[in-house]
């Protein structure tokens, strides 16, 4: 097994980098979220409200080439990757000028060609598709490339997840599987999805890699990607990280939250993420409060523009769209008569 020197350390500068992605994903949700509520959006919208330093740290340590297969709640991750805010909202408002040209649901966009895979499902899918697509790169004589996707503890328990882990630590495939184990499947508690002390302990049984987090600390998670990513990259197989956090929104904006049990929220996995990270800005003296509030205005009038600029883009029109799933015409035309 191969050994990783590690760099113990988070610079300001990759810090405030990460903390401003941050920043900007909870500007937007916050924004979709208000959508929402007026009936612009249509389908569901789930935020990752108190999950942004787990998944900014996904997105940021992965290079031009790799794979990442974020979830519902990896909007900080999907722009660290190089998501934007445009393509965000074109995709929820439904543009026909979006990555999705208005013709999917809003949480399953993506840009394959470019590594950014659509989600299938959030309950554990996309770990073997993420293997595959890892296979298939080895096969290619690709080196030097990792493949990312994120899960939330729930999934866990699934077929998915098992054959997917199962098959990524068999091939010993550059896989990081990042979980967040953010305290409920849904509405259901910890104590009623898994049995086993933690969640980091399943990877002894796969015979992989397991890496335990607070993901309620952006320099722990900035760290512990770091050297999971790391890791993958240089030969050691799949990496399990597992960041413990508390889901400060219900499931969706559908949802109430009312199960939540309210220690949880005054415990240490329930504080913000956000929140956290502006203090330590602001107590090692990175930036004063007064800067840190220009990012958020900042942020606000860019999602306020953009916002403006897409609801007056059109909409998708069936009668008129050529889009179709196979890739050359000719394909199209022998299927349709079949």
């Amino acid at each position: 097994m191969p050994t990783f020197k590690e760099d113990a350390t988070v610079s300001s500068s990759e810090f405030i980098k990460a903390y401003r992605v941050m920043l900007l994903a909870r500007v937007l949700e916050e924004k979709l979220a208000s959508l929402y509520r007026g009936g612009m959006i249509k389908g569901g919208v789930f935020l990752g409200r108190g999950q942004e330093a787990l998944s900014v740290s996904v997105g940021l340590h992965l290079h031009k080439g790799d794979i990442f297969a974020p979830l519902i709640r990896d909007q900080a991750g999907r722009m660290a990757f190089g998501d934007t805010i445009l393509d965000t909202l074109r995709t929820y408002l439904g543009s026909q000028l979006g990555p999705m040209r208005g013709r999917d649901g809003n949480i399953h966009r993506g840009r394959p060609r470019e590594g950014y895979y659509a989600m299938i499902s959030h309950l554990g899918a996309m770990i073997p598709a993420v293997s595959g697509a890892l296979l298939a790169r080895r096969m290619k004589g690709e080196t030097g490339i990792v493949g990312a996707t994120c899960l939330g503890d729930g999934g866990t328990s699934t077929g998915a997840f098992h054959e997917g882990l199962n098959a990524a630590a068999v091939e010993k495939l550059p896989l990081v599987l990042v979980v967040a184990n953010n305290q409920y499947a849904y509405s259901t508690p910890n104590s009623r999805q898994f049995a086993c002390l933690d969640l980091v302990d399943k990877a002894v049984g796969y015979g992989v890699a397991g890496h335990k987090v607070d993901a309620t600390d952006l320099e722990q998670c900035l760290l512990t990607l770091r050297k999971a990513v790391k890791a993958a990259r240089e030969g050691g197989g799949p990496q399990l990280v597992v960041g413990d956090l508390l889901r400060l929104v219900g499931h969706g904006e559908h949802d109430d939250a009312h199960y939540v049990d309210p220690a949880l929220k005054s415990a240490p996995v329930g504080r913000d993420c956000l929140l956290l990270a502006e203090e330590k800005i602001i107590a090692k003296k990175w930036a004063s409060r007064a800067e840190t509030s220009a990012w958020r205005h900042e942020a606000e009038e860019e999602v306020n523009a953009t916002v403006d600029k897409v609801r007056r883009e059109p909409g998708p029109k069936p009668e008129e769209d050529d889009w179709m799933a196979y890739s050359k015409s000719e394909f199209a035309e022998h299927y349709a008569g079949a």
